[in-house]
């Protein structure tokens, strides 16, 4: 079938009898790989399913897959000018995803979990369409990206950055104000930038859409930039904006009359007017011609670098037998590393602390961490001859995985939906994670955590993520031990550090109270 008449099918609409003949058993190839990849991590596309329903933050991602399918049909006139093929060195792509989501697996990590079973479906094409089909698609398969929920990892960070922009404003327009961390004190009340507040929903928000409007829209790499640029600093601004706003209408309405005028703007109708606002101000550089192909398949098709490329196909039964065995090797990797278990002691206590005494433990608001999944769990509360006080928090888990994270989102010091608020980060504990916390609005805790596995202590998510995944890809099972030291009050600080100063270095104690070594 001449290509002119391939181009004609395809803009009157597409039939299967008219797609072209070495197009028919690539698509039935590519879709049997599609079917299988998502029936085989199932429960990780399920999991990005939920969050994209049920947290606002990653609502938008509902959108994306009929995105993707519009991209891919604004491409499909050009496509069915190329001719797809299997090719080799896409099994060393899918082979990279499918590590990636073992990483995931080993550790954990959802992120890893899903990112690895996102670029495994990407993976597909390269592997069952070829380069040149590829090329043609290379903004759809970057575009994938965003299916992935993240974004939340960026709540504190523009926390900060909000509060910071809004008690600026607020002094510009003659309000007298203090800031503490995320929490501001003005005449009319003490106000805090939430976690709701952060704005990160509306940023990743505006990132997806920015790289979409920067593919269909432009031609010019710079303006692209531009677009890029404006689609991150524009919500954030604006957000500072906003909050202000609240701000400054409390000091003449109340408190409660402009949290509810807040609560009624904030949403995706503020969204709707930021998201205008670039689109106006960005109109008028719009440089692609309406009538302009997202493709040229003519220079795809003579690229010489392409060609070369293209001589490592490879017969279909032998990539298609491949990546059955690649995926059951993850699979069943994944699953002796997630049943690993260290032993572990039958019982563990608080132990005796020279110039410490253990008292009843009585906060002024409630307060206990979170540690899902974990085997053994203390808190218990020192004092010394003093008056200092000490809360000691101390997990134990036989292995790391789905469920039993110590490092996992809403797992630590910091419990969502109490009545404590992140404030801001604390002073330096050597290797700790320092944080202050804010309950009630009116009491202050200062808490710093650690993590011990093998030999790391760390208070880095990060770092035990990557020990943890280091021992269960050699299947060596190691108990992870979570402590938590926290003290309410200004004096934290110094409570805190005498308490580390009679128990002796950190990361023996641990292992002390534990019964580990």
């Amino acid at each position: 079938m001449p290509p002119e008449t391939l181009a004609a099918n395809a803009a009157s609409g597409w039939h299967w009898q008219n797609v072209p003949a070495p197009w028919r058993p690539a698509l039935m190839r590519w879709s049997l790989a599609v079917l299988a990849l998502l029936a085989a991590f199932f429960g990780d596309w399920a999991a990005m399913a939920r969050q994209w329903w049920d947290i606002s933050t990653y609502n938008h991602i509902v959108l994306i897959p009929p995105i993707l399918g519009w991209l891919v049909w604004q491409r499909r006139g050009e496509l069915a000018k190329l001719a797809p093929l299997c090719w080799w060195p896409g099994l060393v792509l899918m082979a990279g995803a499918a590590f990636l989501w073992l990483l995931g697996a080993l550790s954990g990590l959802d992120l890893a979990r899903q990112a690895g079973a996102v670029a495994m479906l990407g993976a597909t094409v390269p592997l069952l369409l070829g380069p040149r089909v590829t090329a043609g698609l290379f903004f759809p398969l970057c575009y994938m990206a965003f299916l992935v929920p993240v974004g939340e990892e960026l709540v504190e960070v523009l926390q900060t950055i909000t509060a910071k922009i809004t008690v600026a404003l607020t002094h510009v327009s003659g309000i007298p104000a203090t800031i503490d961390g995320v929490f501001i004190d003005t005449p009319a009340g003490l106000f805090e930038v939430a976690e709701a507040c952060s704005g990160v929903k509306f940023l990743i928000a505006m990132i997806a859409f920015g790289a979409l409007a920067a593919n269909v829209c432009f031609t010019s790499w710079r303006r692209r930039a531009g677009m890029m640029l404006a689609c991150v600093l524009v919500p954030i601004l604006a957000n500072g904006v906003r909050a202000w706003g609240t701000i400054y209408a409390a000091q003449i309405v109340g408190v409660e009359k402009a949290a509810g005028f807040d609560h009624i703007v904030y949403g995706w109708v503020f969204f709707a007017v930021v998201l205008a606002l670039v689109i106006a101000g960005a109109w008028r550089f719009f440089d692609r011609p309406l009538d302009t192909p997202m493709i040229d398949a003519a220079a795809i098709a003579q690229a010489p670098m392409l060609s070369r490329l293209e001589r490592a196909r490879v017969p279909a039964a032998i990539v298609l037998a491949s990546l059955a065995l690649m995926l059951v090797g993850a699979k069943a990797w994944a699953h002796l590393g997630d049943t690993l278990a260290a032993p572990l002691p039958q019982r563990i206590d608080l132990p005796q602390v020279p110039g410490w005494t253990r008292v009843d433990y009585a906060p002024a608001i409630w307060w206990e961490p979170r540690s899902e999944g974990a085997d053994h769990r203390l808190l218990g509360r020192y004092a010394d001859n003093e008056g200092r006080k000490v809360d000691v928090f101390v997990a134990l888990y036989a292995g790391q995985g789905e469920g039993r994270e110590a490092g996992g989102f809403g797992q630590g010091a910091l419990t969502p939906g109490t009545a404590w608020s992140w404030q801001a980060p604390g002073p330096a504990f050597g290797e700790g994670r320092s944080e202050r916390l804010l309950g009630g609005g009116k009491v202050e805790r200062l808490s710093v955590t650690w993590y011990r596995t093998g030999d790391l202590l760390s208070g880095s998510n990060a770092r035990l993520k990557l020990a943890v995944i280091g021992g269960n890809l050699r299947l060596h099972a190691r108990p992870t031990v979570m402590l938590i030291l926290s003290s309410e009050g200004r004096d934290a600080a110094d409570a805190i550090a005498r308490f580390q100063a009679a128990t002796g270095p950190t990361g023996a104690w641990m292992d002390r109270v534990t019964g580990l070594r």
